[in-house]
């Protein structure tokens, strides 16, 4: 995996490497600004990556813990170079294991239902779907090796109970989405994101909370 220097994020309070293969970009800041700046406890960023989503979390919640959790060793050692890079040592750690397997998460040193936030970027496409690139780092961050819903399942089982789970996806993969978290969360929102006014969603976030039986809402959406 090729390294380029280090971006700005959060206005430069931030600063991340990132390999040339599928880079962070808007996905990852808007997954991240759902994190409330009170927010105490664990975060988990799965799928993490080199650890965008995650850290800026912790950049935004200084009184949290975090944890990036991602399958790729090579991935997972850029993301602990980012922890060291922004002296967050003391407040994140890495899990270097496959999310969707109880065995591999236990493995790895994650315990079951322990965090308070859990946000997740899955990747978007199912194989068959779309086109590969040949890209072995942008094919794995972008074509999933597992249905959405059991990835979301493995997300969950690591939410503790009344803990919030937050996910950016397509927007019209919204219907797979809430049939995702359906029987599994409650107080579920949904907000879409629009690229200009008049056109269409391009991304949703969908957010709930662990043994809530409040109704879902839809909110007001973004243009970024």
């Amino acid at each position: 995996m090729s390294i380029e220097a280090a971006d700005g994020f959060l206005d430069g309070r931030l600063r991340l490497r990132q390999g040339r293969g599928h880079r962070a970009g808007h996905d990852a800041v808007l997954l991240a600004s759902l994190t409330d700046a009170n927010q105490t406890g664990l975060i988990l960023d799965i799928g993490a990556g080199a650890g965008a989503v995650g850290l800026m979390a912790a950049t935004l919640a200084p009184a949290a813990t975090v944890g990036l959790v991602e399958i790729d060793p090579e991935s997972c050692g850029l993301a602990q170079e980012n922890v060291a890079l922004n002296a967050l040592s003391g407040r994140a750690s890495v899990y270097c294991c496959d999310a969707t397997s109880a065995k591999s998460r236990r493995a790895a040193g994650l315990v079951e239902e322990k965090a308070a936030l859990v946000l997740t970027n899955p990747p978007f496409y199912e194989a068959g779907r779309v086109r590969v690139t040949p890209d072995p780092d942008k094919a794995r961050a972008h074509v999933a090796a597992v249905p959405l819903a059991e990835w979301v399942r493995g997300c969950l089982a690591l939410l503790a109970p009344g803990g919030i789970f937050a996910m950016v996806h397509r927007a019209d993969a919204l219907y797979e989405c809430l049939a995702s978290v359906a029987g599994r969360l409650g107080g579920v929102t949904v907000q879409p994101v629009y690229s200009r006014p008049g056109a269409p969603a391009v991304r949703i976030l969908v957010t709930g909370v662990k043994g809530s039986r409040a109704p879902m809402r839809v909110l007001e959406g973004l243009i970024v």
